[in-house]
């Protein structure tokens, strides 16, 4: 791990038990006087720890330096996906936190089955989890968006990932957000909301799958 999540790192003193004691002292066997990297994802900050002592279930860590480390993608994407199965979410998450998705805001599209509910609190854990492997000195922002049309009406600048003359490739430079859909695509009323110049595909004749063209389109614009 490029270094180990703590909320509350940025104290004078940090205290890990449980999984992160099992990880640092069972499995990595971190000894007194070590140094450990820590960030809380929120600050930009990447923490010096030394460790000060250590017992059968916790240890104490002492802050011995800190310095402003970004580290993320200076591209800003943020993805509009529509709800699909959150297992088939749960494994995308970490490829899109590694390319640097900015951020996913999920909604109900009329081809969503509605039966599925997600669980955030699951998702964050997996995504502190890529950060931590990968460097990222930050994690994807996670929302829901209510309608939308209406979200659409603030954000007109938004694209659609379809079928289409026009590929990612074209307008790569201009696109910061874009709606991908679920198995099934996009109903009539949903396409209507986009004009033509605002719809974008990709080079495939293929129907791919949500979590495909998810990946793929990140890929195209960050990479």
């Amino acid at each position: 791990m490029q270094f180990i999540y703590a909320k509350d790192a940025g104290v004078q003193t940090l205290g890990v038990d449980n999984e992160i004691y099992k990880y640092l002292f069972k499995a990595r066997r971190h000894k007194i006087g070590d140094l450990i990297s820590f960030r809380n994802l929120i600050d930009q900050q990447l923490y010096s720890y030394e460790v000060a002592s250590i017992n059968k279930k916790e240890a104490q860590l002492l802050l011995s330096s800190q310095e402003e480390s970004v580290l993320q993608n200076s591209k800003k994407l943020h993805l509009i996906w529509s709800v699909v199965d959150p297992k088939t979410i749960e494994k995308q998450l970490p490829f899109l936190n590694e390319m640097g998705v900015e951020k996913i805001s999920f909604f109900y599209a009329d081809y969503s089955q509605k039966n599925f509910k997600l669980n955030f609190d699951k998702f964050e854990k997996i995504l502190i989890n890529s950060s931590q492997q990968c460097g990222r000195s930050s994690i994807i922002e996670l929302s829901i968006i209510e309608n939308l049309e209406e979200y659409l009406e603030h954000n007109p600048n938004t694209y659609m990932l379809n079928f289409s003359s026009q590929t990612v490739n074209d307008v790569v430079e201009n696109i910061q957000t874009v709606v991908i859909g679920c198995e099934g695509g996009f109903s009539k009323d949903e396409i209507a909301l986009f004009e033509k110049k605002q719809v974008v595909g990709l080079n495939s004749n293929l129907i791919l799958r949500s979590e495909t063209a998810t990946t793929a389109v990140a890929a195209k614009i960050l990479l």
